[in-house]
């Protein structure tokens, strides 16, 4: 279950001088930023209801065809081009990629590949640290081992629970050391989130994700 944080930007005035260029540059693979985020737009609707568990066990195995469709195809970017950053494949590509690598679990190969390219990028100055957090706690909770971050829950009885946390006394200094907010104010809104319908497709972009992660 995961929630990619809103941006609050200030006014271009008020960070860019006069004349100076505010037109987002076109990015290199358009072709790419369409199909990432058309997979994502696709598969939004069913991650939202797996996340409520409100689909059939049919249903549930008609998704995971799918997730592992899109996971060869993000294998297939990741191999000839690294993580697909933003210059690449846009803002929207970018964070539609992570939502595909989040969602690879029948892909545990494809996850480790695209958490260890993200770093890199991270590293680089062009991916998100916040969302390499959750593609390595996912990573870990694959593998049987406790999550570092926090970011991943399964639906209990009661609602979300978060699943092991390796030394959970530094839990929210870890978190902030990735800018991810206390663990204690994401369980609140997430069981909030939860609690309501699903969003409509306008009203929740592909970079917004239930299934397994929490901001």
């Amino acid at each position: 279950m995961s929630a990619v944080p809103d941006l609050n930007p200030r006014s271009d005035s008020a960070v860019n001088p006069p004349g100076w260029s505010t037109v987002t540059p076109q990015p290199q693979l358009p072709h790419l930023q369409r199909e990432l985020l058309a997979r994502v737009t696709s598969a939004q609707p069913r991650w939202e209801r797996l996340a409520r568990q409100q689909l059939s066990d049919q249903e549930i195995g008609h998704g995971r065809h799918a997730d592992y469709a899109n996971g060869l195809f993000l294998r297939r970017i990741v191999g000839e081009y690294g993580w697909p950053v933003a210059g690449l494949v846009g803002e929207d590509g970018t964070a539609a990629a992570f939502q595909l690598a989040l969602h690879a679990d029948t892909h545990g190969d494809v996850q480790r590949l695209s958490a260890r390219a993200m770093y890199l990028a991270v590293q680089a100055g062009t991916a998100s640290i916040r969302q390499w957090a959750h593609l390595h706690d996912r990573c870990l909770r694959r593998a049987g081992v406790p999550q570092l971050f926090g970011t991943q829950y399964v639906m209990g009885a009661d609602g979300p629970v978060r699943e092991p946390v390796r030394e959970p006394a530094q839990l929210d200094e870890r978190r902030a050391d990735v800018g991810l907010p206390p663990a204690a104010e994401v369980s609140t809104c997430l069981r909030q989130r939860l609690s309501e319908p699903p969003p409509s497709a306008w009203e929740d972009p592909p970079t917004v994700s239930l299934v397994a992660a929490a901001a």
